[in-house]
């Protein structure tokens, strides 16, 4: 299971799964895999009634949700994100990695009937991109991959807040109620997790996981909205153990399922012309939008505070992070699923979309870390070479 810590094999694993799905949905197989995802399965004596698709999407995918939101908590707490200071430039980066893809998916989107698929292009998949840097920068400086982390994970705040906010119509207040109650339980059985009870202590939390899941479910909010409610709710220490746990499985498991899931959708048969206005949205906005908003934002955000506290980041650098934030995958895929919810067409075209934007950050990320991480190791060797002629017997000081 160690092999599916690795940043690089987990990537690897998501783009194989996403292409897997998509030639799948493509072949002789397609009609009978696709109908295998529709299926229904029912739980007894319950109400939920959902098909296979929906049950990674809303079941499986609520447990990536819950990972990342325990590592929201760290960042946010012990941290890269502590402190305003620390926060603030980042986060003037994510920003513009978020307003600059909106302003452009609008502009070819914006009069189609289809401008609430604004918040496809915003989110970057967190371990898509750090896979790709770990794949390509050995040589980087930490400070470049500090940078991406914690304005990855300010993009996934981003993204949570829009899936609890823009994709939930008429909450049922009731079953919320219900659901903070499961929230609260598992909140104070963590606690306890590391007692010599802790086997118990571990059986409540996985009932009052299930019951906080259930109703939120039940309330209208994308159950995924339960992962993150109970990752922020878990205490620190053992939250960060239990994540560490369940890497393997969403890294190796859950990303990949959903990404093969997300991706079984048939070529639309038409030419160029006859593509959605969401998808041109969706495929400039996700890699030319998110490095000039990131690198913009990055850029500006260094007139911001005082100039010690600022981060020795060029604006190639920032344009780098710019070029790694465009892999939106994951969290763009479900976003589009959700904005395209009643439009099954636009939907398959949005999917298409966001691999094919993702992969064209994926190609200009993968040659801008290369470079970056060539010159640095260039110049390392240099210093490294004049410290040697420097201290050798007999060298001048």
């Amino acid at each position: 299971m160690t092999i599916f810590r690795s940043e690089r094999i987990a990537a690897f694993i998501l783009l194989a799964a996403a292409a897997l799905g998509l030639v799948a949905a493509n072949s002789a197989l397609g009609p009978a895999v696709i109908r295998f995802q529709a299926t229904h399965l029912t739980v007894p004596g319950t109400p939920f009634d959902l098909s296979v698709g929906h049950w990674v999407s809303d079941g499986l995918l609520a447990l990536f949700f819950f990972v990342v939101a325990i590592e929201l908590k760290h960042e946010l707490t012990v941290g890269h994100l502590n402190s305003p200071a620390r926060a603030i430039r980042p986060a003037i980066a994510a920003l513009g990695g978020i307003v600059v893809p909106i302003a452009i998916y609008l502009a070819f989107a914006g009069g189609s009937g289809y401008s609430h698929g604004w918040p496809i292009p915003t989110a970057t998949d967190i371990a898509f991109a750090l896979g790709v840097l770990a794949v390509f920068g050995r040589g980087i400086p930490g400070r470049l991959r500090v940078f991406l982390l914690a304005l990855a994970i300010l993009d996934d705040i981003v993204a949570i807040v829009i899936i609890a906010v823009f994709f939930t119509r008429d909450p049922n207040l009731g079953a919320l109620a219900v659901a903070t109650l499961g929230v609260a339980a598992f909140a104070v059985l963590s606690r306890f997790l590391g007692t010599r009870a802790r086997i118990p202590v571990a059986i409540g939390m996985v009932a009052a996981a299930l019951v906080a899941w259930g109703f939120v479910y039940l309330s209208g909010v994308h159950a995924t909205i339960a992962g993150v409610a109970l990752g922020l709710a878990m205490a620190s220490r053992p939250g960060m153990r239990v994540r560490h746990a369940l890497e393997p499985l969403t890294n190796g498991f859950v990303l990949p399922l959903f990404a093969f899931s997300a991706a079984l959708v048939v070529l639309p048969r038409v030419g160029l012309g006859g593509l959605s206005a969401p998808f041109w949205g969706i495929l400039v906005a996700l890699p030319v939008g998110k490095l000039a908003g990131i690198a913009a934002g990055g850029w500006l955000s260094g007139f911001v505070g005082p100039r010690e506290s600022r981060s020795q980041l060029t604006f190639l650098n920032l344009a780098t992070v710019g070029a790694l934030g465009g892999i939106g995958f994951t969290v763009s895929l479900l976003m589009n699923e959700l904005a395209f919810a009643e439009a099954p067409e636009v939907a398959a075209e949005g999917t298409i979309a966001v691999l094919l934007g993702s992969v064209f950050a994926i190609v200009l990320s993968a040659i801008l870390v290369s470079t970056q991480a060539s010159y640095y190791r260039r110049l390392r060797a240099l210093r490294a070479s004049v410290i040697r002629d420097r201290d050798a017997p007999g060298s001048s000081r």
